[in-house]
């Protein structure tokens, strides 16, 4: 592969596209002797702008920034917030605002699109906004939020459009506590992608969700309010909407100016006209994505213009790439509706066949074309149901192999017909990757799991719609390659952990026995067992030592206590909020006193005290819930903590009540079972002091009420939390939280965190908000109820565990031998306190530490 001599490239646009052609080039040619300079009007570094609308869901323009790689490579520079102003053909060089001056070798114009706004009067007025860059939608939000605060109510809002982009807008206003009215000049929403049958449904839907849809009519006149912002919208149909704020989504037009003003060639419709190689016409300019004009058509989708920066990079390193239209598909995601077509939607092929399928009760409309002898595909529909979206697509232009009814028969049917997707169909349009490349990774480089073909080919990482798809193929080629995926729980049960807690509550099985002699084999094991202990912990049987649970558990519930290192165990009682008296930290500086413990105050907000023996633990346990402790459950998947900032009642910038609302809800959940361990954390205002969106359920405090997010943690992979609800008051708040761990134990896998069950919850955070806060599958009552049972019938632990003289027993170091302790435990002192000696190290004989070892005799 040869490398580009002595080349100095640069590239006019920071979006995407420039982001990919700078990736790519880096790694086809990593040793190459050239220089890249990439040039970008916004000051941000290249970001998603698939998922702009996600920063209303609580993303940062930080975490929407795209992989920083290309910019460590020291032969890459990166200028942001300075637009090209020039360009000097003849000179080879182009000027920035800021007077810069780039001398090229190759030109690459990358600069997008801009946001088009008709001609309508009142469009400058404060209040009116477009909706196309990460500005745009910060500039929203912070209008949105002043204006509410300064009029005192919510803001009514409109979106000129009815497009994917004005949808999504429409969706932000939502958010944001602004209604939403959508006009569209069409007769339908989505009027591009979707016919007839397919826009009235997706009006429906739209509808329900609470959006006012005006269409056949267009915005005429803004009228402004008295202090000169907007305040009401006229329509062409000669109606008017009140509009505190506006968002025009109306389209976009190719970034051309400076293309057209240096003399290159430009397109009737506008876009720097490139040919196959995406050359202008000056051979040593070239240009990609929505600036590009190809056979008189500027793409407006992140997938070809990836694919022209492949191109351009292959041609710079002597390659012979071409580029070539490919289908488009378009997905409506982050509306709380689904919606997609791609191909000849309105079956204007010749002799083209439409097979339709619509169910007003479901509110879903599936169309497929096809060719006129049913057998090729020509073109699809979805609304209300996208599943077959990503298996579909990509057989667009090829047979289907079955009766194209079969496709869309509902559920009870005989079942939709399995495709093989031959090597060559791309199964990634956003990285341009095929059926092939995804089965070569697992045959060829090994890859065992969906994550690691990803990481390796870049499918599925840009708009994620993709990933159902890619999934069943790594699934099948493993399975193909001889490698088994097993969806079972372990070889006693042939099902996912979700599926068995579903039968075991229906069917109200209260005993192991009983669940393996009804869905299982064999006598159980060490992955299956626990599972089963927390499904029935979950669904309260009893207390966790009881005979048959007892011997369900691992480790740490057996004893109720966390195992360390050195064999002995930590004494972790619950503290509610970070919030204690003097007396309770007394006894617990007595009890660490009197049994030798290392005391540690915890990040949880707790105190822990470590190097218990097993046998001291109930003597522990009996001095700390004789002072009013009881169990933190430190051992168990279960609620954690719930750590808050001091808020309203000392901190001069706290809203509200966080302490109290922590204590509140610690109290709630405390000693619910589930999948894996959760954390929680309430802040008192929007400076984040108890880190609550690091956490499962975060609680932030606002001037209307509280926010919840849902699906944070640290640890090995950090996520933060994405907003489920806001400005809720206290007691749908609690609500709110009933539903969402009530439905995370029911449907979570097994030692499945809340952060990627959220993640990969079907339909993401939209959905998961449709149902636990919309309640749109009417399980909100019962998910509801399963909560309540779990408040009234909880019972600490501990306490009943010390009044039980059989559960006592169980508390010994030796079953042969009640009286002895294990001899090989030593320890040494550092910084005035106690813990296990390491290899090499001998027992201190300091007083501290002998007496320890005495009270541990």
């Amino acid at each position: 592969m040869s490398s580009l001599p002595h080349g100095r490239i640069v590239v006019v646009g920071g979006g995407m596209v420039a982001h990919r052609f700078a990736e790519h080039l880096c790694q086809r040619s990593p040793e190459g002797d050239w220089t890249l300079t990439v040039i970008g009007d916004e000051p941000h570094a290249p970001y998603d702008r698939v998922h702009l609308s996600e920063f209303f869901a609580g993303r940062t323009p930080d975490d929407l920034v795209l992989d920083a790689g290309p910019w460590s490579d020291p032969r890459v520079t990166l200028v942001t917030g300075d637009a090209v102003a020039d360009l000097d053909l003849a000179g080879q060089t182009v000027t920035t605002r800021s007077g810069r001056v780039e001398a090229y070798d190759d030109l690459v114009l990358a600069t997008g699109s801009w946001a088009w706004t008709p001609r309508t009067d009142g469009t400058d007025l404060p209040g009116v906004f477009t909706y196309r860059t990460m500005a745009d939608v910060v500039a929203l939000d912070e209008w949105v939020r002043l204006r509410s605060e300064k009029l005192g109510r919510p803001l009514a809002g409109a979106v000129v459009g009815g497009g994917v982009l004005g949808l999504e807008a429409a969706a932000a206003l939502q958010t944001l506590g602004t209604s939403a009215t959508v006009v569209e000049f069409s007769d339908r929403l989505m009027s591009v992608q979707l016919d007839p049958g397919g826009g009235e449904a997706l009006r429906v839907l739209v509808t329900d969700l609470g959006f006012d849809v005006r269409t056949s009519t267009g915005a005429t006149r803004l009228g402004a309010a008295g202090d000169g912002a907007v305040a009401t919208m006229e329509l062409s149909d000669g109606s008017s909407v009140p509009a505190d704020v506006v968002v025009f989504s109306t389209g976009v037009r190719p970034r051309d100016r400076v293309a057209r003003e240096a003399g290159l060639a430009v397109g009737e419709r506008g876009g720097v006209v490139v040919g196959p190689t995406c050359r202008t016409s000056d051979p040593s300019v070239w240009a990609i994505g929505e600036c590009a004009s190809y056979e008189g058509e500027c793409t407006g989708l992140v997938a070809p213009g990836n694919k022209m920066a492949e191109v351009v990079v292959d041609q710079l390193l002597g390659g012979t790439a071409t580029y070539e239209t490919f289908p488009e598909g378009t997905r409506l995601k982050g509306v709380g509706v689904e919606a997609a077509s791609f191909g000849d939607v309105f079956a204007l092929t010749p002799g083209a066949l439409e097979v339709t399928f619509a169910d007003p009760v479901a509110k879903t409309y599936k169309k497929l074309v096809v060719s006129d002898d049913a057998k090729v595909l020509l073109g699809g529909v979805f609304v209300g149901d996208v599943a077959l979206y990503p298996s579909l697509r990509p057989m667009l232009g090829r047979p289907l192999g079955a009766d194209p009814s079969a496709f869309l028969a509902p559920e009870g049917g005989a079942g939709v017909p399995s495709l093989e997707l031959p090597d060559d169909v791309v199964v990634c349009s956003c990285a341009n990757v095929t059926a092939g490349t995804v089965r070569g990774a697992v045959t060829e480089h090994g890859c065992t799991s969906v994550g690691e073909v990803k990481a390796c080919t870049k499918a599925g990482t840009v708009c994620g719609s993709c990933v159902p798809l890619l999934t069943k193929i790594v699934n099948t080629t493993l399975e193909k390659s001889g490698i088994e995926v097993s969806r079972a729980m372990c070889e006693h049960f042939s099902m996912a952990r979700a599926e068995l807690y579903d039968l075991v509550r229906r069917e109200g099985l209260r005993t192991f026995s009983e669940i393996v002699g009804a869905h299982g084999t064999g006598r159980g094991c060490s992955v299956c067992k626990p599972v089963v202990a927390s499904i029935l912990s979950s669904l309260g049987p009893g207390h966790v030592l009881e005979p048959e649970q007892a011997a369900l558990q691992d480790t740490n519930d057996h004893v109720m206590a966390n195992m360390q290192k050195d064999g002995t165990y930590s004494v972790v009682p619950r503290v509610p909020g970070g919030e204690i008296t003097p007396e309770k930290l007394l006894v617990i500086g007595e009890v660490a006193q009197e049994f030798g413990l290392y005391t540690r105050i915890t990040g949880a907000q707790r105190i822990g005290m470590f190097g218990a023996r097993i046998d001291q633990l109930p003597a522990i346990w009996t001095r700390l819930v004789d002072a009013g402790f009881e169990s933190g459950q430190a051992y168990g998947k279960a609620l954690r903590n719930v750590k808050s900032c001091v808020g309203q009642a000392w901190c001069r910038f706290g809203v509200k009540d966080s302490v109290g609302m922590g204590v509140q809800i610690e109290m709630r959940y405390r000693g619910l079972r589930a999948p894996h361990k959760f954390k929680m954390g309430v802040s008192g205002c929007a400076r984040e002091c108890a880190e609550a969106r690091a956490k499962d359920v975060g609680i932030i405090a606002t001037e209307k009420g509280w926010n919840v997010y849902v699906g944070g943690n640290g640890g090995f992979t950090p996520r933060h939390a994405d907003l489920l609800a806001e400005d809720l008051d206290d007691e749908r708040l609690i609500q709110v939280i009933d539903r969402f761990l009530a439905l995370y134990v029911r449907s979570a896998d097994r030692l499945q965190r809340t952060a990627p069950w959220v993640a990969d919850y079907p339909g993401g955070i939209a959905e998961l908000r449709r149902v636990v806060v919309d309640d749109i599958l009417g399980i909100g009552a019962e998910l509801e109820a399963f909560m309540a049972h779990h408040v009234e019938s909880y019972r600490d632990e501990w306490a009943e565990t010390l009044a039980d003289p059989e559960k006592l027993s169980r508390f010994v170091s030796f079953v042969n031998a009640p009286d002895q302790h294990d001899p090989d435990l030593s320890y040494t002192s550092e910084r005035g306190q106690v813990r296990p000696a390491r290899a090499g190290e001998v027992a201190d004989p300091n007083p501290v530490i002998a007496r320890t070892l005495e009270v541990r005799r």
